[in-house]
C-alpha cells in the first residue's frame, strides 16, 4: 500500500468556519494521503491564511490559487495538478472518517476497479440526528458502472456525489473526464458519464464521508440569482443526458437515463416557483416554452406519472408566461 500514490482534491471558497475540521480529517487518515491538492477558489475570508498555515506544517498539502471559477473549475484545476494513481474529492465544509481511503484504496486495488464507492452520512449540526446518505441496498460489485447506475435509478436512489467515489487516475485520463464549468450541480453529468464508462466498480456501505448540511441564508436578489443559475444548469444537464440516452444501445440503460433526466429536469419548475421576482418568474417560464424544454421532457418521459407532471407544468408555465 505504501508505494501507491493517493491524491485528494479539495476545492475551497470561503470555508473558513469548517476548513480546519476538513483538513484535520484528511491528515488523520489511517492510510496517509500522499498528496492533498487544495484549490483556493478566490476566497475572500480567512481560508487562504488557514491553507498557508497547514501547507507550512504538512508537506502533503499543496495549495493552488487563482480567480474564482466555481467548484467545477476548482476541481478541474486540481485534476490538472495531481500526480497520484488514485484520486478522491472532498468538499471543504465536510470531513471524512479515518478509515475512508484505507478501505476504498484496498478495495480498488484488490478488485481492479475503475471506481470504488462508499456510503456516507448527512450531518445536520445538531438540528436533527445524522442520517445515512444511501438507505437502499445497491449492488455491491464488482460490476460495471452501468449496472450499478441502473440499479440505483431503478431503486430511485441515484445521487451524484463525487466525494463518495475514489477514481483510478488512468481511467480519468483515458476518457478525458472533466467537470463542466459554469454550471451549478456539476456532479450530475460527471458522475453519470463516469459510471457509464467504468468497467468495474464496487460499493462499500460503510458511512465514511460526512456531508455537512448547514442552513444557508441569502438576500432575495442573491437567492434569485442562484436559482436562475440552477435552472440553467438543470436544463443543460437534461440536454446532455438526452444525448447520452440517444447514443446507448442497451434499452434498459437508455430508459434509466431518460428517467433520470426527466426526474431532475422537472426540478426546473420547482425552482421557478421559488423565484421571488414575478418578472423573472414570467421570463423563465417563457424561456422554458421558447426553448422547447417541455418537449424534451415529454419525449424522454418513461412513465405515466412523469407525463402527467409534464402536462401540469406546461399549463402552469404557459399561464405564468402570459403575465
Amino acid at each position: 500500500m505504501g508505494a501507491l500514490q493517493l491524491s485528494v482534491v479539495v476545492p475551497v471558497h470561503n470555508a473558513e468556519a469548517y476548513l480546519r475540521t476538513c483538513l484535520d480529517s484528511l491528515l488523520a487518515q489511517t492510510r496517509p494521503i500522499d498528496e492533498i491538492v487544495v484549490v483556493d477558489d478566490g476566497s475572500t475570508d480567512g481560508s487562504s491564511g488557514i491553507l498557508e498555515e497547514y501547507a507550512r506544517r504538512h508537506g502533503s498539502i499543496r495549495v493552488l490559487r487563482g480567480p474564482q471559477r466555481g467548484a467545477a473549475g476548482a476541481r478541474n484545476a486540481g485534476l490538472d495538478a495531481v500526480s497520484g494513481d488514485w484520486i478522491g474529492f472532498v468538499d471543504a465544509d465536510d470531513w471524512i472518517e479515518p478509515q475512508m481511503y484505507d478501505e476504498l484504496l484496498r478495495a480498488a486495488v484488490a478488485q481492479d476497479l475503475d471506481i470504488a464507492l462508499c456510503n456516507g452520512r448527512y450531518h445536520y449540526e445538531g438540528r436533527k440526528p445524522d442520517q445515512p446518505i444511501y438507505t437502499d441496498t445497491p449492488l455491491v460489485g464488482p460490476c460495471s458502472g452501468a449496472q450499478w447506475y441502473i440499479s440505483k435509478v431503478e431503486n430511485r436512489t441515484l445521487l451524484h456525489y463525487v466525494f463518495v467515489h475514489l477514481y483510478r487516475r488512468a481511467f480519468i485520463d483515458r476518457h478525458r473526464l472533466r467537470f463542466i464549468e459554469g454550471l451549478m450541480h456539476e456532479d450530475v453529468t460527471w458522475t453519470t458519464r463516469a459510471l457509464l464508462l467504468a468497467e468495474r466498480v464496487a460499493y462499500d456501505n460503510s458511512p465514511h464521508y460526512v456531508y455537512r448540511r448547514q442552513p444557508r441564508h441569502f438576500t432575495r436578489k442573491a437567492l434569485d440569482d442562484r436559482l436562475v443559475n440552477v435552472i440553467r444548469g438543470a436544463k443543460e444537464d437534461a440536454r446532455i443526458l438526452a444525448d447520452m440516452a440517444a447514443q446507448v444501445r442497451d434499452a434498459r440503460l437508455a430508459r434509466a437515463l431518460r428517467w433520470q433526466l426527466v426526474d431532475g429536469g422537472l426540478s426546473v419548475f420547482h425552482k421557478i416557483r421559488k423565484l421571488s421576482n414575478s418578472a423573472i418568474r414570467a421570463e423563465q417560464s417563457r424561456n422554458v416554452l421558447r426553448e422547447g424544454y417541455l418537449g424534451l421532457l415529454r419525449r424522454n418521459a418513461t412513465e405515466f406519472r412523469q407525463r402527467r407532471k409534464i402536462a401540469k407544468h406546461f399549463l402552469w408555465a404557459w399561464l405564468l408566461s402570459m403575465r
